[in-house]
């Protein structure tokens, strides 16, 4: 255990129960609208949350098992392995059948055109080659699949969250320094223009915030502190859905393997 009033050790895809992993809760406050938005899609497009769903950058498993819980047949990806052991061991827990490996998105090493949904969670404000990850990921979705993909703006706003907040100042750190840098935050313009080098049509994105910035920062202390699990996190949080509104930190999108 910590020590009392000592600050808790930040650890991604850690087993300790101390460690603060801002990964899982990152994970743990986006799964309600990332599942929100993916079903969404998929009802406008007209078709039903079934078939085989690839999830890239999976971490401990929670969108996985959420898109299993849905209908899917899912694989889910991911660069950590303690963070691939942690997601089986959740699955064995509710006895859900997804298939959890280890590796790096730029290298995916699936099927090619197997996936009828391919999400890109925790991956293209992280990776230094979103070109390599963004061919991969087109090669892996059937014709006619569906991408969904989540990730950080580039703002002043995601600066001050991302690079200060979340890696720097001291009571709200989640994450390890390094972990976001601003050169690898990508405007919707960009991802916009990543889609169409490998061959996908852009089919928009949707904002996505806290309830407010005292939720944020509430939820976040509680967390770091022990007061609420994973589990209430989503909650205390409240993120929502902003469709219409220009994106100020993070956005969701998707795009499709021919034309929308």
């Amino acid at each position: 255990m910590a020590a009392r009033g000592s600050a808790p050790p930040i650890a991604l895809d850690s087993a300790d129960p101390d460690a603060v992993d801002g990964r899982q809760i990152r994970a743990a406050a986006f799964q309600r609208v990332r599942l929100e938005y993916t079903s969404g899609v998929l009802e406008r497009l007209g078709r039903a949350p079934s078939g085989r769903a690839l999830v890239v950058g999976s971490g401990r498993g929670l969108l996985a098992h959420g898109l299993a819980r849905l209908g899917f047949t899912v694989t889910a990806v991911d660069p950590s392995g303690p963070a691939t052991a942690l997601a089986r061991e959740a699955a064995a827990r509710a006895g859900l059948a997804v298939a959890h490996r280890t590796g790096p998105a730029e290298r995916l090493d699936v099927p090619e055109a197997a996936y009828d949904l391919v999400y890109l969670a925790d991956t293209l404000e992280i990776t230094a080659d979103p070109d390599r990850v963004m061919e991969r990921a087109a090669r892996a979705l059937a014709p006619d699949g569906v991408l969904v993909y989540d990730t950080v703006n580039r703002t002043p706003v995601s600066r001050l969250v991302y690079l200060v907040a979340f890696q720097r100042l001291p009571l709200t750190r989640i994450m390890p320094a390094g972990r976001y840098a601003a050169r690898r935050l990508r405007t919707p313009a960009e991802v916009a223009a990543l889609l169409a080098r490998h061959g996908l049509t852009d089919g928009g994105t949707c904002d996505f915030r806290p309830r407010d910035l005292r939720s944020l920062v509430a939820g976040t202390l509680a967390r770091r502190r022990g007061r609420i699990g994973d589990d209430a996190l989503a909650e205390a949080v409240g993120c929502e859905l902003a469709p219409g509104s220009a994106p100020l930190v993070t956005y969701l999108g998707h795009a499709r393997k021919g034309r929308l």
